[in-house]
């Protein structure tokens, strides 16, 4: 270990003093994230980039002795030659072009072992940046498992010999040497890199020199910057004026003209070196045969076994979210119901108390009850991206989405909206073709994120209760649900893509990692990560919501006895009766309408509207919600919840965009409130229809 660590600061061409801001990168799916919690922990600040957005993630690590380093992840890329937000903003970080971001003073690049000829590309680039780097190989107890040894000597040399770090960043394995190397006073520059055909230096040296003028290049000489900014077709305007924009095209198109292919030149000379030093320094001591991903992927990729095990792995979700969260929810509610006894019976009667009962307990405790099939929800999603399944998942949808206009990369987004929309439009800034980006952040909201899953489970639950019916129904209504929102998603991407946004899509080019044991640990951080978050929501936003709802069910007070008739005549129930006659055809009263209106901040408000409205109109009675809506009747005497009801009301929460966090990231996203407004429109105009048909088409087929 200590041949790939610099002998000492002299040597290296540095000044002394030990770096205090690292950069870390590497490709998708090299364990980058893991490395990055191994070394923060819960020290992380996550933001964005100002301009973009592209997740900003800082976080602080303690080295051996004590001392402090600040660690920036940076987003995960193939290469330094810009194609979406994501890349420019890596490559514009290492070149110090953001004035938001300082250069980093060191990088350490993680490569995932297993795969080293693809992932040192990336590394070689970074290295010619001429910034004090430090090699982690990754997965180096997958390589062991393979029988292949890499000789870290030799792979230190070649680069000039910086340090090279073995590692097993989900076991911690090699975390106390990585930070010893980061400790070190004045890590080594990297030394070796392509080399440069003579006229096409001179070339570069005159790019530069005008580059410079323009102030897009700033610093020492280094006549790989302008490839970087230069090899991009299309330049992207973020952080640059249209003069230094047009000064980069006519550089391009001069340097095109004077040496035609120089891209592929230097691609070619690339993987020659890179080639060259994993030969000599990878060794496999027995004969490759079929790998045990590729076993896998024999049965999982397949036609038809592979949509077999998928529907299969969906449907164990859903079972566990309806029978494994059944215990843990009982025991929340539970807790909430004892809650509200112990603030009825030491509180004196009034307002306050009502607040307190009525207001924030069952309004909170109506959303976190759901919170043990969320965690279920998220961990499977958790697993599925760290065992390598997801990115399988989304090579099988490429063939099904490219019939709509789009492509498996589209397919993520789409996937991480299941968990929420943000983050899910988000992801969207890693499609390369602006058409599919902005189509993709269209439908995403349609997947079934996590807020909404309280509404059909609270409909579910009123409308199939398990001891009269099968758990099973449960299960396939729940899916139903989800397959309808992806089914509209697919829908509205092949309308866009045929009538608002027409060209053809982008192919698709997607890295399968191999299959591994997941990380338990970074699944419980991904875990404790959004249950922080939705505790944080309900904790803010939906405690916020039901103070000022129960305020509106509450006042103005009419002086009635009967708790039913003095909600109807408060704010809330003028609003709800006012509403009416437009929902009732979808088979809603005003109730019903309260709780849409009041769900339009965010989707999970309706369980708590409703926990509210039921807990004023009958404070005395603490039985669960779901009991509460099955023996809620009209004036005639017939149930208000029937079959018709729920579905229609499901199929209301499948398509609404309700949310306004969504609203605000797809208006940051787009640059302008044109897009976000029209997505609120459809979206809003289609639930409004499903939801129509849903129960009148249902009334003329003489179901309930």
């Amino acid at each position: 270990m200590k041949d790939a660590l610099p002998p000492d600061a002299s040597a290296t061409g540095c000044s002394a003093g030990s770096i205090s801001y690292f950069a870390l990168v590497g490709n998708p799916n090299c364990g980058k994230t893991t490395l990055f919690n191994a070394l923060t922990g819960l020290k992380q600040k996550v933001g964005n980039y100002p301009g973009v957005t592209v997740e900003k993630k800082e976080g602080e690590c303690f080295l051996n002795h004590g001392e402090k380093i600040r660690i920036l992840d940076l987003p995960g890329s193939y290469s330094l030659h810009a194609r979406s937000p994501d890349e420019s903003v890596l490559r514009d970080v290492l070149l110090g072009r953001r004035k938001d971001t300082p250069r980093p003073q060191g990088v350490i690049i993680v490569l995932d072992a297993t795969n080293l000829e693809r992932h040192l590309y990336l590394a070689t680039q970074i290295m010619e940046l001429q910034l004090p780097c430090i090699l982690v190989l990754n997965m180096m107890d997958m390589v062991r498992d393979r029988q292949t040894s890499v000789d870290i000597t030799l792979l230190a040399e070649a680069f000039g010999g910086i340090p090279v770090i073995p590692m097993s960043a989900s076991r911690r394995e090699g975390l106390v040497e990585l930070k010893h190397a980061m400790a070190q006073h004045a890590p080594k520059i990297p030394t070796s890199g392509v080399s440069l055909e003579h006229n096409l230096r001179d070339s570069l040296e005159k790019s530069w020199e005008k580059l410079r003028k323009t102030e897009i290049l700033k610093g020492e000489k280094n006549l790989l910057e302008p490839l970087y900014l230069l090899s991009d077709r299309d330049p992207l305007h973020g952080g640059l004026s249209d003069h230094q924009y047009h000064a980069i095209q006519a550089e391009r198109q001069s340097l095109n003209a004077s040496h035609p292919g120089w891209e592929d030149q230097l691609v070619a000379s690339r993987y020659d070196l890179i080639h060259q030093i994993v030969q000599r320094s990878v060794q496999r001591h027995e004969e490759e045969g079929v790998s045990l991903s590729d076993r896998l992927d024999h049965y999982l990729l397949h036609p038809i076994w592979g949509w077999a095990v998928l529907l299969g792995i969906l449907g164990l979700l859903f079972t566990l979210i309806f029978k494994v969260a059944d215990g843990p929810m009982g025991w929340i509610e539970t807790f909430f119901e004892w809650a509200a006894l112990q603030v009825a019976s030491n509180m004196s009667e009034g307002d306050l108390r009502a607040l307190m009962t009525d207001g924030v307990i069952a309004g909170v405790g109506g959303v976190v009850v759901f919170l043990p099939q969320i965690l279920i929800l998220f961990f499977f999603i958790g697993f599925m991206e760290d065992t390598g399944y997801m990115a399988r998942v989304a090579f099988m949808m490429d063939r099904l989405m490219s019939r709509v206009g789009l492509n498996g990369k589209s397919f993520l987004p789409l996937l991480s909206s299941h968990a929420c929309a943000v983050p899910g439009v988000m992801a969207t800034r890693t499609i390369d073709d602006p058409k599919d980006r902005l189509i993709t952040i269209l439908v995403s909201p349609l997947a079934g994120c996590s807020a909404r899953l309280p509404v059909y489970l609270l409909m579910i639950a009123t409308l199939v209760p398990t001891e009269d019916i099968p758990w099973m129904t449960q299960v396939g209504f729940l899916l139903g649900m989800y397959a309808l929102g992806i089914g509209g998603a697919f829908f509205f991407a092949w309308l866009f893509n045929r009538s608002l946004l027409k060209g053809e899509g982008a192919p698709m080019i997607l890295e399968l990692p191999a299959y591994k044991w997941p990380a338990w640990t970074a699944i419980l951080w991904h875990m404790w990560e959004r249950t922080r978050l939705f505790l944080r929501r309900a904790g803010t936003v939906i405690l916020t919501i039901s103070i000022l709802l129960w305020a509106a069910v509450t006042y103005p007070k009419s002086g009635d006895a009967d708790p039913a008739i003095a909600m109807e005549k408060s704010l809330a129930g003028k609003i709800g009766h006012w509403m009416e006659p437009a929902i009732e055809p979808m088979g809603f009263d005003w109730k019903i309408g309260i709780g849409l209106v009041a769900s339009f901040a965010a989707r999970e408000v309706f369980v708590s509207t409703m926990s509210i409205i039921y807990s004023v109109e009958d404070s005395e009675d603490i039985k669960p919600l779901r009991n509460r809506l099955r023996s809620e009747k009209r004036p005639d005497g017939t149930p208000v919840y029937t079959p018709r009801v729920c579905l229609s009301l499901m199929v209301f929460y499948v398509f609404a965009m309700q949310c306004l966090s969504t609203v605000a990231v797809v208006k940051r996203e787009t640059n302008g409130w044109k897009w976000p407004l029209f997505q609120f429109a459809y979206m809003t105009l289609t639930a409004a229809v499903a939801s129509l048909l849903v129960y009148q088409v249902g009334g003329w087929l003489g179901f309930a």
